[in-house]
């Protein structure tokens, strides 16, 4: 059997565009986008050294349980079924959803009137817009337990995102900071296209090179349902996996408008590839 990926002779970004399409997302969908990982752990740094590991996240591990601690959290919420739940999973959230589609992009329209009208009419409190990169990833890696979300494409080839460019009224944090561009880490010098540049090759080095298939595993693999997404701390709600949900043997259509319109709020795991 011929891997041109493993030979290196196609790129992992063209890669996981190629097994985000075999799953069945699309650029049509935004409840279905494309999901790439985040890969990089550095955000504060002044250059950016793509030959130590500790500058990557760890890809072997969801990004629930990218540190002991929260990793302990989700585990315990597990074993525990809070009450609130439904059914047991290590996450209510998940980690590509129309909304962090949106947000991401909420800088540039057509993305701007989505992200508006699934907040009912308006942007979002200021604080909890998408406005540095670095804070999204401690969020998403450390913070914020209800907050899980992984990356899209355009995080590796779309500057222009990343820029207020329609001058957009975004509103003011609590801090005073008035939001507009996208806040940049220090090793992207304030640039978007020196930010683009450095996070693609970031996705396309050795680093990531050899450990990109354990986060495939998470997210399209083995590991994605069953008795190894929970070894791996990788479940989320039952209602999440759509394919596993059979709506035509649910009668009550209250119950079956309430599993679409948490299908279509919070996101679908992708199809098993």
């Amino acid at each position: 059997v011929y891997f041109p990926w493993q030979k290196r002779e196609i790129s992992n970004f063209d890669y996981l565009m190629y097994l985000n399409t075999l799953a069945g997302r699309s650029y049509n969908d935004y409840m279905q986008y494309p999901v790439f990982p985040w890969v990089l752990a550095d955000y504060h740094s002044e250059t950016l050294n793509l030959t130590n590991p500790h500058t990557f996240r760890d890809l072997s591990k969801p990004m629930g349980a990218q540190t002991v601690e929260r990793k302990r959290k989700f585990i315990q919420r597990f074993n525990e079924v809070e009450k609130n739940l439904s059914a047991q999973c290590h996450y209510c959230t998940h980690y590509s959803s129309a909304i962090i589609v949106a947000s991401y992009l909420v800088r540039m329209e057509p993305f701007t009137q989505t992200f508006c009208s699934l907040q009912g009419g308006s942007f979002d409190v200021a604080d909890r817009m998408f406005h540095s990169v670095k804070s999204t990833w401690e969020s998403a890696s450390r913070d914020n337990m209800s907050d899980v979300r992984e990356l899209i494409p355009e995080f590796f080839f779309l500057p222009e995102f990343l820029t207020n460019a329609n001058h957009f009224e975004l509103g003011c944090m609590q801090d005073g900071t008035v939001l507009g561009d996208v806040q940049l880490p220090p090793w992207a010098d304030g640039d978007p296209h020196k930010f683009i540049l450095l996070h693609r090759q970031a996705l396309e080095s050795d680093y990531v090179s050899a450990h990109l298939h354990h986060w495939i595993d998470l997210i399209f693999g083995h590991k994605q349902h069953g008795s190894a997404a929970v070894e791996a701390v990788n479940t989320y709600h039952p209602y999440f996996y759509g394919d596993k949900v059979d709506l035509n043997n649910i009668k009550d259509p209250l119950i079956k408008s309430t599993i679409l319109g948490f299908i279509s709020n919070f996101g679908q795991i992708p199809k098993q590839v």
